[in-house]
Parts: C-alpha cells; sequence; structure tokens
C-alpha cells in the first residue's frame, strides 16, 4: 500500500486509537484529532476479554498488555448479604476461551499511543466530517487548524457521534438504557478479597483488584435519567450499598467523593444501516454503543479497529463484518442488563435460584454465554511484519 495513503481518526479513545495504531502499521499516514486537552481518559478501569486480547495481538500489544494487568481470578456472583450465587473458575475460563484481565485504561490508552508517531495526535482539536468521500474524491474533515483530506476517515468520537449524525442523520441516536452507573479507581488498605458481582434489586456492584494495589470497584442502579445526588455521589453510594457485603463498606470507607464517577447508561437501540459510507467508517460507540452489562464494548471497539484495518480498502465488507456481529452482542447487553438489574422480588427469586443451579452444573455450563464471543479470532493479518505466536491466539 503506498505510504501518501492518508487516515484521519476522529476521537482518541480506545477504538480510534486501535484502529490509527492498526492503521499505521498497515502503512498509512494516520493523525488522530481528539477534541479533548489530552488522551487521558474519562472513565475507571476496563476488563479486557480473551476475544479483544487476540485483537491486541495483531499489533504487537497482547502480551505486552497481558504482562501490565491483573488477571480476573476466581470470584463469581454474590447476593447483598454476601452469599455466594455462583462461582467463577478462573482456570475453567482460561482453558475455554483464554483468560480475561483488567486493567486501567489509562494505561492501555497510553500503550496504544506508543504504537503511534510523536506527532499523529494532535489534542484539543475538535474536528467535522465535511465530506464522507466517494470514489472519486477524498473525504473532508475541518479542524480549528484548517481542512484535511483522506482517503479513510474514522468515526471514533463516541456514543454521541458527529460523524454518526453527519452520515446517517436520519437515525434516531442513542436511548436511555434506564440505569445510572458509579465507577471507582482507588486503594484499599487491607482490603482482601475475591472479585464478584453482586445483584441486588434494581441495583448491582462489582468489586475487582487491579495489579497495581488499587481496587477498581463498579455500581448500577435503576433510575430516572439525569439524575444527581442532593449531596455527593459517594453518599449516594452509601445509601444505596452501604450494607452490602464486605469489602463493599471498605471501598465506600477509602473512597473520596471527588473519586466518583457517575454515568447515566445509553445505548444504540436500533443500529445505524451501515458502519460505512463513503470514505468514512464508524467504530466503538459511534456505532454500536451498548450497555456494560456484558463488559464488551470496549472489546468490541477494540475488534473493530482490527477489521477495519483489514478492510480499509473495502469498507462494504467492514460493515458486513461487524454489523451482525456487534448488533447481536448489543443486544445480548441489553437482556442482561434486565435480568440483573430486576426489581420485581419475585423475578428476583427465580433468577437467583437458576444462577445458583447453573453454577451448580458446573463452570462450562456457566460460561456457555460467551460462546462466539470471546471465542473470536482476528481476520488474517498478511501486512503484519511478525507473527502472533501460536500460543498467544
Amino acid at each position: 500500500m503506498a505510504e501518501s495513503r492518508r487516515a484521519v481518526v476522529i476521537g482518541g479513545g480506545i477504538g480510534g486509537l486501535t484502529a490509527a495504531a492498526a492503521l499505521h502499521r498497515r502503512g498509512l499516514q494516520v493523525t488522530v484529532l481528539e477534541r479533548a486537552r489530552s488522551l487521558e481518559p474519562v472513565g475507571a478501569a476496563i476488563s479486557l476479554a480473551p476475544n479483544s486480547l487476540r485483537a491486541l495481538d495483531v499489533i504487537g500489544l497482547g502480551d505486552e498488555i497481558r504482562d501490565m494487568a491483573a488477571w480476573a481470578g476466581d470470584g463469581g456472583l454474590r447476593t447483598p448479604s454476601g452469599r455466594w450465587l455462583a462461582r467463577s473458575s478462573a482456570d475453567a475460563a482460561a482453558e475455554r476461551f483464554g483468560g480475561p484481565l483488567v486493567l486501567h485504561r489509562a494505561t492501555l490508552i497510553a500503550r496504544l499511543a506508543s504504537r503511534l508517531p510523536p506527532d499523529a495526535v494532535r489534542t484539543a482539536a475538535a474536528a467535522t466530517l465535511a465530506d464522507p468521500g466517494g470514489p472519486d474524491r477524498p473525504a473532508r474533515v475541518t479542524t480549528p487548524d484548517g481542512e484535511l483530506e483522506a482517503d479513510l476517515v474514522v468515526g471514533a468520537d463516541g456514543i454521541h457521534s458527529a460523524v454518526r449524525r453527519a452520515l446517517f442523520p436520519g437515525h434516531p441516536g442513542p436511548v436511555y438504557s434506564g440505569f445510572t452507573t458509579w465507577r471507582v479507581v482507588i486503594p484499599v488498605p487491607g482490603a482482601e478479597f475475591a472479585s464478584h458481582e453482586t445483584w441486588g434489586r434494581g441495583r448491582i456492584w462489582g468489586t475487582h483488584p487491579l495489579k497495581d494495589g488499587r481496587v477498581y470497584a463498579y455500581a448500577a442502579a435503576v433510575t430516572p435519567a439525569g439524575g444527581r445526588a442532593p449531596d455527593d455521589e459517594k453518599a449516594e453510594l452509601l445509601r444505596r450499598f452501604g450494607d452490602w457485603h464486605h469489602p463493599i463498606p471498605a471501598v465506600l470507607a477509602a473512597a473520596r467523593p471527588e473519586d466518583v464517577l457517575r454515568h447515566d447508561v445509553h445505548h444504540i437501540a436500533e443500529p445505524p444501516p451501515a458502519y460505512h459510507r463513503g470514505r468514512v467508517a464508524l467504530v466503538g460507540d459511534a456505532a454500536h454503543a451498548m450497555p456494560p452489562t456484558l463488559g464488551q464494548g470496549g472489546n468490541q471497539a477494540i475488534e473493530d479497529a482490527i477489521v477495519l484495518a483489514h478492510h480499509c480498502e473495502e469498507l462494504p465488507a467492514y460493515s458486513a463484518a461487524r454489523l451482525p456481529r456487534t448488533t447481536a452482542i448489543a443486544r445480548q447487553a441489553v437482556r442482561v442488563a434486565r435480568i440483573n438489574l430486576m426489581t420485581s422480588r419475585a423475578a428476583i427469586a427465580v433468577r437467583d435460584t437458576a444462577m445458583a443451579a447453573l453454577s451448580k452444573a458446573g463452570p462450562a455450563l456457566f460460561l456457555r454465554g460467551f460462546d462466539g464471543i470471546a471465542d473470536w479470532r482476528p481476520p488474517q493479518q498478511p501486512y503484519a511484519s511478525e507473527q502472533t505466536p501460536a500460543g498467544n491466539r
């Protein structure tokens, strides 16, 4: 591929930077336009499933991330009182799919950016798609510093994507998922625990240790959109989760109000007709924002990026490869949200009994819900300068 081919990536999050790194590896001249003043991500930690780790192998980053992250070990699903409903097996997951892991988003962002030339990323650079281009003309992107022409533009500008609106102005956009989330990454002195997720009545909590000694915790609750605590979000978490099992009280005691991030959850209920138009392709939340209940949002963005680089000269093939898969996963995430955020006491009793029975049937049966997701493999990578070792695929 000619060195003169140019790609412009709008958005410097996980999907955008992975796309930039993969396209750079293919030989394109890449420019990333990020409207924020730095690449420091808004968010906390991310769970990387085996499918996205295999995708990162394609750009030579998989093993580096494996070494830096905490493996998601044995843990499981609990009730607010602490009773185990289901136990997970790290060995069983690793044997079936490969092991999942957890790391801070900032770590992943930094490592992805390190795969790019020093001048490839422009921060504080708002961008607008002026023309999606076509077979006989390049795409055009306007910035405060002037206009850029590109053979390929990647719309990685998130759930409220302006690029998506420009490509498909009739698309209805995201809808409220019915719940809000809180996230925190902090040190918790003396807290020893197994990774777990806890399901209550219209509420969930998850706690996971990170490799650097900090703790990643997240919570969700069914609540009207746009709500905020009357005092601060730590106090709100104490009201909702303060009497739940260890280590939840210890995490809340260690958190400061300013440590807690709160965001309403939206998702794209109706997928766009395609993930491309002209010379522009959508990746990540811009294409298929989904609830976090499967932990696949960032993972699917990474998959998108690698597949896009593989099909960068044939964007219809990219849409054909990605739209059915991500639509199915997004719909599954919506279904899972309805299950783990139930509010009916009778339905919760049935759910908890079913989860306990499923766990007793064995880890293989419990893990079947991730068949077709975690076992994904990236497309052939003829452009890679070094092949991924067989043991890492």
